[in-house]
């Protein structure tokens, strides 16, 4: 199934984001094996270069661990996935509010 991509943000953070995604709504579970670069590339339609960078990434944020020889691994840090799950909903929340009032409404239609 490939994704469809927003043309004002790089392919790659939109791979990061769908995964992450991924993991703090469970679909991905803590320790799960990520498919492998090309598996990943082909199933998405990229390059695997960009999922290379894709799981570079997340490795760097801590959400995923790469195992040399072995593969990439969703974290069993259950602490961070709740910390980037809370993030993410603040994230959310923070931009419907803006966009709600970008269209007009009071804060106590919103609410």
């Amino acid at each position: 199934m490939t994704q469809q991509f927003q043309r004002d943000k790089p392919i790659y953070l939109q791979v990061v984001d769908t995964i992450i995604q991924e993991i703090v709504s469970g679909i991905r579970q803590s320790g799960e094996k990520l498919p492998s670069v090309r598996e990943y590339a082909i199933e998405v339609g990229v390059n695997p270069n960009t999922i290379q960078r894709v799981y570079r990434e997340l490795d760097q944020r801590q959400i995923t661990i790469t195992k040399r020889g072995q593969g990439t691994y969703v974290t069993e840090n259950s602490r961070l996935i709740t910390q980037v799950r809370e993030e993410l909903k603040k994230q959310y929340v923070d931009q419907f509010v803006e966009d709600m009032g970008a269209l007009g409404f009071s804060k106590e239609e919103i609410i």
